[in-house]
Formats: C-alpha cells, sequence, structure tokens
C-alpha cells in the first residue's frame, strides 16, 4: 500500500498543515457544506482552527484524524475522523464530510467511510463504531449504510439547526 490507508477511490492520510488547513478553514465556514453537519453554524477563525490541527495532526490517544484524499489524482475533497476513542471499551464516534461540493454524490464519502470502518477495525482493534446524524442528511445516512452502519436509534428534536430543532439518527457499526 502506499502513502495512507486506501479504499477504492480514496486514499485517508494524516493531516498535513500544509496541504489541508486552509480548506479546512473554507469548508466548514462554507453553509452549504455545513448544512447537515453537527457543526458549522458558528463561525470558525483560524486559531480555533489551528489549535483543533495542532492537537489532532499529531498522535493523540483518543482521535484518529485523516485528510480525504481521492486515489488517482491525490486532491484533497475532505476529511474523517474517529473521536472520543474509549479504548476500554472498543468504541469511538466517526465523521466525515467531503467538503469539494463538487465531488458529492461520487461514491467518495462511502469509501471513506468504508476505509476508516476498516480501519478502526483491523489496525485499532476497536469493537463498535457510532455516527449520529441529522434525520434530514439522507446522503450521510445512505453513506453509512455503505460502510456497514445500522440505525440504532433516535432522539427527536435533538439539536438547533438552521431554524428549527432537528432529529438526530443514531448509527452503528460493529466489527464483525
Amino acid at each position: 500500500m502506499s502513502y495512507g490507508w486506501e479504499g477504492e477511490k480514496v486514499r485517508l492520510v494524516p493531516l498535513e498543515r500544509e496541504k489541508h488547513f486552509e480548506n479546512a478553514l473554507v469548508w466548514l465556514n462554507d453553509t452549504e457544506v455545513t448544512r447537515w453537519t453537527l457543526i458549522g453554524d458558528q463561525p470558525l477563525g483560524r486559531l480555533a482552527e489551528e489549535e483543533y490541527f495542532a492537537r489532532v495532526a499529531g498522535v493523540t490517544p483518543h482521535d484518529a484524524a485523516f485528510a480525504v484524499e481521492t486515489l488517482e489524482a491525490g486532491e484533497h475533497i475532505g476529511f474523517a475522523g474517529i473521536n472520543q476513542i474509549d479504548w476500554r471499551h472498543g468504541v469511538g464516534l466517526t465523521g466525515t464530510i467531503i467538503g469539494r461540493t463538487d465531488c458529492w454524490g461520487q461514491g467518495y464519502g462511502s469509501d471513506a467511510a468504508i476505509a476508516r470502518t476498516r480501519y478502526a477495525f483491523e489496525v485499532l482493534g476497536l469493537r463498535m463504531l457510532i455516527s449520529r446524524v441529522f434525520a434530514e442528511n439522507t446522503a450521510s445516512l445512505r453513506m453509512l449504510e455503505k460502510a456497514g452502519y445500522r440505525e440504532v436509534g433516535r432522539c427527536p428534536r435533538r439539536y438547533w439547526k438552521r431554524g428549527a430543532y432537528r432529529d438526530v439518527v443514531e448509527m452503528m457499526a460493529e466489527r464483525g
């Protein structure tokens, strides 16, 4: 395998400030990109993103953060991660964001989620992954299902987002 953890369409690579930081700042402040994410309704300043990058770009005991790059061209198109890893129980919370809107609907997010899931189970030895998604975010729900997640619960009106309280779907993948 070349550099990073590969899927069929993408490669998950460690975060590098020089390659990935500016895109993070743009994408996480783009209202279209963050429309149905659990984050993104408050402006993200350079200082806050620099602090996050400094924390997760290296090895941390409870987070594994990746940039998502296209396999063929090596273009940076998004981020994927496993956060709040609980080693005692073998559980982590996952998230994926494809920031390049021209790459939406082409299977990059699904491939990144599949590669991230393999990494979590085969490399980290986790047994369960959990992801929380707004019920309206049908693209993310489909992406997670393709990566082996299934719905395990719903929390009605859990978060305020764009003018209304929104339901959140909890999805889970278990090591087979």
